[in-house]
Formats: structure tokens, sequence, C-alpha cells
């Protein structure tokens, strides 16, 4: 039982990384913008990554409150993030395709906001997991 506490905030500091990680990136294409190449490629490659972390991250979620498993729900919002970086991807390579190549650092910084909405939502539901319900 204090091994699904550990796995669900493991979780939600992973989910907290990637917000950290993502900011720097964001920070650093606003200090040293860079242009995006292969956009058609980073286009189709941000398509099948939304697709597929959101079927993870259904499965993840369904089978986390089937469970009573606060750590895979979590990991199931982890997997939404993915999905939501994903999209984030497509965009950029839309943005810059389309001649605004400033909106990629700004679309990173939404996307940074996102992770950090969802690693508080996931904090939550750690935080809230009963182990008493396990029982």
């Amino acid at each position: 039982m204090r091994g699904e506490r550990w796995a669900g905030l493991a979780v939600v500091l992973a989910i907290f990384a990637s917000a950290c990680v993502a900011l720097v990136q964001t920070i650093e294409r606003f200090i040293h913008p860079h242009s995006l190449s292969h956009l058609w490629l980073l286009a189709a490659a941000g398509l099948i990554g939304f697709f597929g972390n959101e079927v993870a991250a259904q499965i993840r979620t369904r089978a986390g409150k089937r469970l009573n498993s606060a750590a895979l729900v979590a990991d199931g919002n982890h997997a939404r993030i993915d999905g939501f970086v994903s999209l984030g991807v497509l965009m950029s390579a839309g943005v810059v395709a389309i001649g605004v190549p400033i909106a990629d650092p700004i679309i990173g910084l939404v996307i940074t906001l996102v992770i950090l909405r969802i690693t508080w939502a996931s904090w939550k539901t750690v935080r809230a997991w009963d182990p008493e319900q396990q029982q």
C-alpha cells in the first residue's frame, strides 16, 4: 500500500520534471531561435504521437480507476501529457510552415503550462488516494 503512494509520487515527480525540461527548452528557443526542418515529417510524428499517447492514457486511466490505483491514474495523466506535447509539435510545424516561427516557443510555453496543470491534478489524485480503500 505504501508502494502505491510512492509509485504515484514518482510519477508526479516525472511529470514535473517534464514541465521543467519543457520550460528550459522554451526559454532556450526564445533566446536562441532556430529554424525547424522536415516540417511534414515533424507534423506526422506529432500526429502519430498524439493518437498513440491518447490511447495509452485512456487505458491506464480506466485501469487505474477500476483498480483504485492512484499511481496508474497519474501514469495515465503522464501519457496524456505526452500526447499534448505531440499536438504541440504538430502545431509548431504548422505555424512555422505558414511563416510564423515565433509561435514555436510560444506553443512551448503553453505546453509547459498544460504540463504543470496536469502535474497539479496528478498530485491531488495521489494525495487524496486512501490506502484503506484497497482493503
